[in-house]
């Protein structure tokens, strides 16, 4: 119910704010950064790697900011049950609405923190016994996010964010609890 409740919310917001803005900026832009997946239940082990966003979005009146981010990982690991060690592949794709509240500390530096929502699209391949399993599927994803931007020049900005996503992936033994993110990233403001 709450989920639903914030899933509405933020779509109103995204849709009614720029209809009610009087100063609306479009930007462009992509990042790199370090994400770990925790796994947890059967199997207690963690997926890292680097992550890849590209992202566009607007902010409205400085100080709010609503964002689309399409991500990727894909990352090789090792399960360690009782006695065997397995090898196994996890493979992300994010699909993320944000929005963000920006607070400027001086003239060209914002911090800012926000909520995420989307779909996160994982697979996991793994090899056992010679016998290959596969599994994927589609969630529900959520979770919140705080950084600082800076603004190189009148188009270019930068950002340092540190998310933390909600993920309800599950297979038969193995459950994706949650990812942290660490991004940085550059956009291009029209």
């Amino acid at each position: 119910m709450r989920k639903s409740i914030l899933s509405t919310l933020v779509l109103a917001g995204i849709v009614s704010a720029p209809a009610m803005a009087t100063n609306v900026e479009t930007f462009m832009g992509g990042g790199v950064g370090y994400q770990l997946d925790n796994f947890k239940d059967a199997a207690k082990m963690h997926s890292e790697d680097a992550s890849y966003q590209i992202r566009g979005g607007v902010i409205v009146d400085n100080h709010h900011r609503l964002m689309a981010t399409y991500g990727y990982k894909k990352d090789k690991f090792n399960i360690a049950s009782d006695e065997v060690t397995t090898k196994a592949k996890h493979k992300q794709d994010l699909y993320l609405v944000s929005y963000d509240y920006l607070v400027p500390v001086t003239s060209n530096i914002n911090i800012f923190a926000g909520a995420s929502m989307g779909a996160a699209h994982n697979k996991l391949t793994a090899k056992i016994s010679g016998e290959s399993l596969k599994n994927s599927s589609t969630d529900f994803v959520w979770g919140g996010q705080l950084g600082a931007m800076v603004q190189l020049t009148d188009n270019i900005s930068s950002d340092l964010t540190y998310r933390y996503l909600d993920q309800n992936y599950k297979t038969d033994d193995i459950r994706l609890k949650g990812t942290e993110q660490v991004v940085w990233s550059v956009d291009y403001k029209f």
